[in-house]
């Protein structure tokens, strides 16, 4: 088992930057995909941004590329998501996922099916 548990969201005027983080515990998988994904009232669940650890890549969907950055601290076992240039469209909970080892992608994109474990989210609002 690992244990997710997101920090960081809040409040914010459009132009402004929030970091999230994800400290994980539990089992250590040798190859994993960590992720963060986010869910606006009424709209899927949709990946924002994937590390690949132990592999080094990352992927970002095309709405918050350039404006976020994925970044892990191995000696804190942290997953970050360091948002900048925020926009009103980014407001959503947000919510860290691990695959357990797992694919990462499907046909290129992040799918919520394939990450076994979950964070509870925390939410981000940027108002304009």
């Amino acid at each position: 088992q690992v244990q997710l548990v997101e920090s960081g969201g809040g409040s914010v005027q459009a132009g402004g930057s929030l970091r999230l983080s994800c400290a994980v515990s539990g089992y250590t998988y040798s190859s994993y995909c960590m992720a963060w994904f986010r869910q606006a009232p009424g709209k899927e669940r949709e990946g924002v941004a994937v590390i690949y650890v132990g592999g080094g890549r990352s992927y970002y969907a095309d709405s918050v590329k350039g404006r976020f950055t994925i970044s892990q601290d191995n000696a804190k076992n942290t997953l970050y998501l360091l948002m900048n240039s925020l926009k009103p469209e980014d407001t959503a909970m947000y919510y860290c996922a691990h695959n357990a080892g797992g694919l990462c992608t499907v046909a290129g994109t992040p799918r919520p099916g394939l990450y076994k474990f979950w964070g509870q989210g925390t939410q981000v609002t940027v108002s304009s």
